[in-house]
């Protein structure tokens, strides 16, 4: 049994469920899934299928979709054969290490079922942590006046292993618009949710001072807009006057992890679709 995930978006028109449904039929599919959503605003339609096949010539499939479904339509596709082969992840780091934790921990255990062929960090400090789980480590310094070359050395890594997303695991680099324009919409970025109120290197020492009765964490595609990517998944915890600066610290640590992990889990599952600077998230 073969399956596909079918994501679709085009401008707002009847008749669009019936002809694609139609057509899975025509062609012996069997839908396991399928939901839609209509942007009233910009009156655009996305829509999600999940499909099974007993026999599947891909390449026919496309064609056939193509010229019945897409032109017509106008349609805005993507089509993505589940298989054996399992998506390819790079992971960036700095220092922090409970993200990284996290994701290996899932890895492990393969509630993340995908590839890590590497981890790239600008300090080698997190290196036992790659090494324990016997993860190649490379440690790329980045400054001002090295930092072309070590992206270089990146995207030569990324490309030599194929990789198909990124997630950064509380790296603190800038990504620049080269890496970006390789990886559109696939790398992944977890940070606090104090951003725009609390900027700079202590958000939660500020947080604090300002007697803060909630704390989160964002997690989001990057784009050359600092921190401004489509937002993937969020989450919150109320906190009061009793928590120290320290509690504030590991509540807010706790919500990346579980947020960073969520995020990565949608995109994996072809969940996410991309509008402008805003998410679809399907369920």
């Amino acid at each position: 049994m073969k399956k596909i995930t079918l994501l679709i978006s085009c401008k707002d028109k009847p008749g669009i469920i019936a002809n694609v449904t139609d057509f899975i039929s025509k062609n012996k599919g069997n839908i396991t899934y399928v939901d839609q959503h209509v942007d009233t605003e910009q009156d655009v339609f996305f829509m999600r299928l999940e499909c099974e096949f007993k026999n599947l010539d891909s390449k026919s499939f496309t064609l056939r979709f193509e010229n019945n479904l897409s032109k017509p339509f106008a349609l805005t596709w993507e089509i993505y054969t589940h298989n054996e082969t399992l998506p390819k992840m790079a992971v960036f780091v700095s220092k922090y290490d409970h993200c990284l934790y996290d994701i290996l921990g899932r890895y492990k255990s393969q509630e993340l079922k995908v590839n890590i062929p590497f981890i790239i960090s600008n300090h080698d400090i997190l290196k036992p942590i790659a090494d324990s789980f016997k993860i190649p480590f490379y440690h790329i310094p980045v400054t001002k006046t090295i930092k072309v070359e070590a992206e270089k050395m990146q995207l030569r890594l990324l490309k030599q292993h194929n990789v198909d997303f990124i997630v950064l695991a509380r790296y603190m680099q800038i990504i620049t618009g080269k890496l970006i324009e390789q990886f559109p919409n696939n790398i992944i970025n977890i940070h606090h949710s104090f951003l725009p109120a609390f900027v700079g290197a202590k958000p939660y020492h500020s947080a604090f001072k300002r007697g803060v009765k909630i704390i989160g964490a964002t997690s989001h595609y990057v784009t050359e807009d600092l921190d401004a990517g489509p937002i993937i998944e969020q989450d919150v915890a109320r906190v009061s006057h009793t928590f120290n600066i320290k509690d504030l610290i590991a509540k807010g640590r706790d919500l990346e992890k579980i947020v960073l992990a969520n995020a990565i889990k949608q995109h994996l599952n072809r969940k996410v679709m991309v509008n402008n600077n805003k998410t679809i998230i399907f369920s």
